[in-house]
């Protein structure tokens, strides 16, 4: 039951932290926007380590840092996939594919689900489906470019929750500081490279800077659940995250929440509560 509630609040940080990111990216060029975002990800992630502790092994070192290059390459496709927009339907698809890769592993690895976690966890994953499916033949598709940055932004997440959870588990915040102290050097040479193609407009700073400290206790707390319960039940619950970029997406943006959605929304919901029966 702590794993399951420690991945919802990750889901719910996530989902807010995508929307303030994706946002926030609509206002200049995405790396500008991840240079803020990275670094306050990184001093939130400072502040807890004398709280929670870090042990800096090698395991703790080396999957930190795999996580920290899949970091900032998800921090950027995602924010780019949520500026083109629309919002309602890249965000699922990204928690679709980011949610697939850790179950696939975690089930690789030897993890055995009850009954009501066979039912919940595909039942989640076509919650996810049905929340993305919500424009129908709408005219508001992503297009080709969008939908493909997406898919990578996807893949990306699902890499760094994935080496997240391979580091040992008496490492502390280790794993998240070292990933996050190598995002940002990531970002930081990437805007160097390309600095003449950032273009001069400002970012959205208190916007940027919310959505990387959301990210990081996002990161905190599927950490927390991943070493206290199933890799493949945890991923899938932080997973829906879709569901508050969604939902702040209809309420920031007026973006209309569609009828497949909102069957999603409640298929999610059933998931999530067999998912925390034994």
């Amino acid at each position: 039951m702590i794993a399951l509630l420690l991945a919802l609040g990750s889901s719910v940080a996530y989902g807010c932290a995508d929307f303030l990111g994706g946002l926030g990216a609509r206002k200049a060029h995405v790396l500008r926007t991840v240079l803020i975002a990275a670094p306050a990800s990184l001093a939130v992630e400072l502040l807890l380590w004398p709280v929670l502790g870090a042990s800096f092994s090698a395991g703790a070192l080396a999957w930190g840092a795999a996580s920290g290059v899949a970091s900032a390459v998800a921090f950027a496709l995602l924010y780019k996939a949520l500026a083109i927009g629309p919002m309602n339907v890249l965000s699922p698809v990204t928690a679709l594919v980011s949610a697939a890769l850790p179950v696939g592993v975690g089930l690789l690895q030897g993890e055995r689900l009850g009954l009501a976690g066979l039912l919940g966890l595909p039942l989640a994953l076509v919650a996810v489906v049905l929340v993305s499916a919500g424009h129908g033949a709408g005219s508001a598709r992503p297009s080709r470019t969008a939908l493909l940055t997406a898919l990578g932004a996807g893949t990306a997440i699902a890499l760094q929750l994935i080496c997240l959870h391979q580091a040992p588990s008496d490492s502390g915040v280790a794993p998240l500081i070292i990933g996050r102290a190598v995002a940002s050097a990531v970002t930081l040479t990437a805007a160097g490279l390309l600095r003449r193609r950032l273009g001069t407009e400002r970012p959205a700073y208190a916007m940027s800077a919310a959505a990387g400290v959301l990210d990081s206790l996002a990161n905190l707390m599927f950490l927390l659940a991943a070493r206290s319960g199933d890799l493949a039940v945890v991923a899938v619950i932080t997973a829906l995250y879709p569901v508050g970029t969604v939902l702040l997406a209809r309420g920031v943006l007026a973006e209309r929440i569609y009828r497949g959605q909102l069957i999603g929304l409640g298929a999610a919901a059933v998931a999530v509560g067999l998912l925390a029966l034994p």
